[in-house]
């Protein structure tokens, strides 16, 4: 598959698998897992033919690397950003005491006044790099880059997970945790 093909099947994977399985008649389990098999079966039956290789290259060369199989191979599934009920199953882990949150400087006098909150998604996304924070806020238009003070969230009770793909989660963020590090 050339680049543009991972791509196209990476965003139809997303909507199916973290947003409308129904759309193609997918059941995930409460981990938002389905069965490969099923997944290859119903989108051909919509016309959206792939094969196995074809879903191997995208968890594999995906530059987000945004879909993981399970151990046995048998079960994909998104790793984060789902706005259908899912429990991934992640365990707390211990943040480095700072992150970044990438977005659009439309959403920053909202952001200042409200903190981050997961909107459509089950939790805050963060990054643990400011590269990757404004890669992630340019998608958004112009970017802008909050730095958020994980040590004093964390101090004050906060839960932080990371997924396989080494997004950090957490429910919200205050704006007392934020400072605006960027809005260029």
């Amino acid at each position: 598959m050339n680049e543009k093909e991972i791509v196209r099947l990476s965003k139809r994977l997303s909507s199916w698998l973290r947003h409308r399985p129904e759309a193609i008649g997918l059941d995930p389990d409460s981990a938002g897992w389905v069965r490969v098999d099923d997944l290859l079966r119903l989108s051909a039956a919509r016309g959206h033919r792939f094969t196995r290789a074809h879903l191997e290259s995208v968890v594999e060369r995906n530059n987000k690397k945004r879909f993981e199989f399970d151990d046995t191979g048998v079960m994909i599934r998104a790793r984060q950003g789902h706005s259908i009920p899912v429990d991934l199953g992640y365990e707390p882990a211990d943040p480095p005491a700072v992150l970044y949150h990438g977005t659009g400087e439309r959403t920053v006098p909202v952001i200042l006044a409200e903190g981050l909150l997961p909107m459509q998604r089950h939790a805050v996304h963060l990054s643990a790099d400011l590269d990757t924070a404004t890669n992630v806020g340019s998608r958004h238009g112009r970017p802008a880059v909050f730095t958020v003070d994980t040590a004093a969230m964390c101090r004050d009770g906060h839960v932080f997970y990371v997924t396989g793909n080494g997004v950090w989660l957490t429910d919200e963020v205050a704006p007392e945790y934020l400072e605006l590090r960027t809005a260029s």
